[in-house]
């Protein structure tokens, strides 16, 4: 699997426990965690073309 695709189903696994309702100090974790995982996606982007759906 490319670094790519890791990265979007780490995202979506990440979404998927802020759904479930974490405590404070876990949701600051996975929002900390979601925020790498959005700028490691934006540099592997090309240019003018959305990879992801949020």
């Amino acid at each position: 699997m490319s670094a790519l695709a890791n990265l979007i189903v780490q995202k979506e696994q990440l979404l998927a426990r802020l759904e479930a309702h974490p405590g404070p100090n876990e949701r600051a974790e996975i929002q900390a965690l979601l925020a790498k995982i959005e700028t490691a996606l934006k540099l592997l982007e090309p240019e003018g073309t959305p990879l992801t759906s949020g």
